[in-house]
């Protein structure tokens, strides 16, 4: 699977997508990841950014309201109007651009920091899409991405609860399956089920690569890991927001900083 196929799925992903997410039933993003992942951020005031597969743009607005310049780039169409309509409304700033991770048509030494938001273990080829990241960036910047946990979310993951429905382990397989365009179908858990009945899932392509691979990948992209993140959520959000409570038990994400020295 290429880029072009990447896109197709992602396209006909868009819409709803957006209206759901929205709609606040992406969980996962509004109550853990995203939080978690602009804790970890370094102070991005007054400096240019590239948030690398920015979707509709909910997560590029959110650094650009910590004072930073945006640019969001994404490959399907659809997310960048809904990201346009939403700017032209409340702007801040944001220049939005339809493009491919893959080969990013910006000059050398662009950007002071590069964002990218659930999306890099969606790329086809991740070695390429970093190796581009280090050319966008100034001396001294850095990338941030955020990715689902190579090690607790291979591609066969299942939660184990107990009899009261809490979940108590995570079985996982697979581990060593570096899929290359797995499709995988899902929808927002927290949308009412006679909600879910009448949508049509989302067909996500996946490319899946072990924790060596991703270290491998951005030490070769001559990039220098400089922290991890691994979010669990409190006690207090996972009481608020139940379908976010296994995190408690092994983390879903991994979010990565890495620096161009």
């Amino acid at each position: 699977m290429d880029a072009k196929d990447v896109a197709r799925h992602w396209e006909s992903n868009a819409e709803t997508w957006t209206i759901y997410s929205r709609a606040g039933y992406d969980k996962y993003r509004d109550a853990l990841n995203t939080p978690a992942f602009l804790d970890m951020l370094p102070t991005v005031a007054g400096l240019q950014g590239l948030d690398l597969g920015c979707g509709e743009g909910t997560n590029t607005r959110a650094v650009a309201r910590l004072g930073a310049r945006m640019t969001g780039l994404d490959i399907a169409p659809t997310f960048i109007r809904h990201a346009r309509e939403t700017e032209a409304q409340d702007p801040l700033g944001i220049a939005y651009v339809v493009g491919d991770g893959e080969r990013i048509d910006f000059p050398d030494e662009s950007f002071d920091f590069v964002t990218a938001f659930m999306s890099m273990m969606d790329m086809a080829d991740q070695r390429t899409v970093l190796e581009g990241v280090y050319r966008l960036l100034k001396p001294g910047g850095f990338l941030q991405f955020s990715i689902l946990h190579p090690c607790f979310v291979p591609p066969t993951r299942r939660n184990i609860r107990d009899e009261t429905g809490e979940p108590v382990a995570v079985q996982v397989a697979d581990y060593f399956d570096e899929t290359d365009g797995r499709i995988e179908r899902w929808i927002f858990s927290a949308i009412p089920a006679e909600e879910r009945e009448g949508l049509t899932p989302f067909s996500v392509p996946r490319f899946h690569r072990t924790l060596t691979s991703w270290v491998s990948m951005i030490v070769g992209a001559k990039l220098t890991i400089e922290a991890f993140g691994e979010p669990m959520a409190s006690e207090e959000v996972a009481l608020a927001e139940p379908v976010v409570a296994d995190t408690r038990v092994a983390p879903i994400f991994l979010h990565v900083r890495a620096r161009k020295g």
